[in-house]
This record gives structure tokens, sequence and C-alpha cells, in this order.
């Protein structure tokens, strides 16, 4: 909760319904000590589909190498899975092509809330 607050990410998220969400996903963290500096979590079907969420590094460590070890890690956990998509920001698009992901431009995200 503290690092999705540091970040200004879904701050309307209450800490029961995260708790909640870590029990049903796939999940890594980061830790310094006793404070968790990133964290990555994957949706998945379990066999055919699986959806990288939430990759999130505490601006003060970012750059370092986290968040790559926090995919990979992920991926490893996931290497059972026949896809494995995300959808990121366009700056963010070289970060993942480092680690074998591709740009679907045959593809379009849809939302609905």
């Amino acid at each position: 909760m503290k690092l999705y607050c540091y970040v200004g990410w879904w701050e309307e998220r209450k800490e029961q319904d995260i708790d909640k969400m870590l029990k049903q996903e796939v999940s890594v963290g980061a830790w310094k000590g006793d404070e968790l500096i990133g964290f990555a979590r994957a949706v998945s079907d379990g066999k055919f589909r699986a959806y990288i969420e939430d990759v999130v590094i505490h601006k003060e460590f970012q750059k370092l190498g986290i968040g790559t070890k926090l995919v990979s890690v992920l991926l490893e956990e996931l290497s059972h899975i026949d896809v494995i998509s995300l959808f990121c920001e366009e700056h963010l698009i070289p970060f993942y092509e480092k680690i074998d992901f591709r740009n679907s431009k045959s593809q379009f995200i849809m939302h609905k809330k």
C-alpha cells in the first residue's frame, strides 16, 4: 500500500483488497530491509494466458535493474503459460523489448469500467 501511494498509483485501493489480490495472483517483490521497494504481479488462467500488471519500482531505486529482475522472476514463474501480455506507457516500450516483449500493432486495447 505504501509503495503504491509513494508512486501515486491506485490511491483509492484499500489494504484488505490488496491482501485479497495477492492471495489470488502470482506476485514478486523486492525489499530493502522492511521496506517494499519493487513489486510486480500477473493475472492468469493458469495455462493459456497471463497478463503482467503493476510493475512498480520506488523512484529512489529505479534504473538499478530491479524492474528487470522482478519481471524475469515473474516470467520464470509463468514459463508454463502459452502467451504472456502486458500494457505499458510508450516510454517503457524499450524496457520491455530488452526482455523479449514485442509491440503488437494488430491488437487494440479496450477497457470497460
